[in-house]
């Protein structure tokens, strides 16, 4: 059984462009091999948005290369366009799932819908390392649709399975490593054991609610890094909660991040910002 190491948490919000109010829980600032192959843990909210007239809220083109972001909302809607010509709009239960790789121009803005109506907003965004090998891969993107997530109930919750496996049940995302990626519910009082994998880095974020893992309470906004030995871990639920489940092979690979970009040494992340200012990088089309 898998034991928790550490829990992450961060008081210190921060405002990505005008729409998303986030708190970073972890980053590639810090220890990267003991969060491998994520980077970076954005949670966005809970927050309430009053109904706008104008041009919608969010943040406007920038570049990223050398890995993936995931974005998971959970209220609101978010609309993503990007140089390949991706995009859409995801609602309630929606991934947006885009490989920067070589490198890519986006953004991403509240719907036009959702400005309009204003309400409630609640979003995760999860950055993916790619390996060496993968980093100049095409750039590309996945919507992931709620008709497309299977889910699996046991006794006491249910698990939507977004990337990866569980109870032989796949999810529907494209991985460049072994990842899985999990939306639990766990209902009050559950006591529960995840198939969770030996040798994988695995946290789990708690998005609402409280539970005790290994004897430990971890709250809203907060992260339970486990250790990589073990299968399984317990949970138990102290009232209704919603987790964010991450295991991944870790990528033994050196770990060089600047910004929206991130590498395997200084010398790459000066040749991404050269392509980026050069316009290597494509461009958005006409909105």
């Amino acid at each position: 059984m898998k034991t928790l190491d550490t829990i992450l948490r961060n008081d210190k919000a921060h405002w990505v462009g005008d729409g998303f109010p986030v708190r970073s829980l972890f980053s590639y600032h810090g220890d990267t091999a003991v969060i491998s192959p994520f980077l970076l843990f954005d949670y966005a909210g809970p927050w309430n948005f009053e109904p706008v007239k104008g041009h919608p809220r969010g943040v406007g083109e920038h570049p990223h290369k050398g890995f993936e972001t995931v974005t998971i909302v959970y209220d609101g809607e978010v609309s993503h366009r990007d140089s390949t010509g991706g995009g859409g709009t995801i609602g309630a239960g929606e991934v947006q799932w885009m490989t920067a790789g070589s490198g890519v121009l986006h953004e991403e803005f509240h719907s036009p819908g959702y400005s309009k109506a204003g309400g409630p907003f609640r979003m995760v965004q999860l950055w993916v390392n790619l390996p060496a090998q993968d980093k100049l891969t095409p750039a590309k993107y996945q919507a992931i649709t709620r008709d497309m997530i299977d889910e699996v109930t046991f006794e006491g919750g249910r698990a939507r399975i977004i990337a990866g496996e569980f109870d032989a049940t796949k999810g529907p995302a494209s991985t460049f490593t072994p990842i899985n990626l999990w939306d639990v519910r766990l209902d009050a009082g559950a006591d529960v054991t995840l198939p969770l994998p030996e040798g994988h880095t695995t946290m789990i974020a708690v998005l609402s609610g409280h539970v005790t893992i290994d004897g430990r309470g971890v709250g809203e906004a907060e992260i339970a890094r486990l250790s990589s030995d073990g299968e399984g871990a317990g949970i138990k639920a102290d009232g209704d909660a919603m987790l964010l489940v991450m295991t991944g092979e870790p990528i033994d690979e050196p770990v060089f991040g600047h910004g929206p970009f991130v590498m395997n040494t200084e010398a790459e992340i000066r040749e991404a910002i050269a392509e980026f200012t050069s316009g290597k990088f494509g461009a958005l089309a006409p909105a």
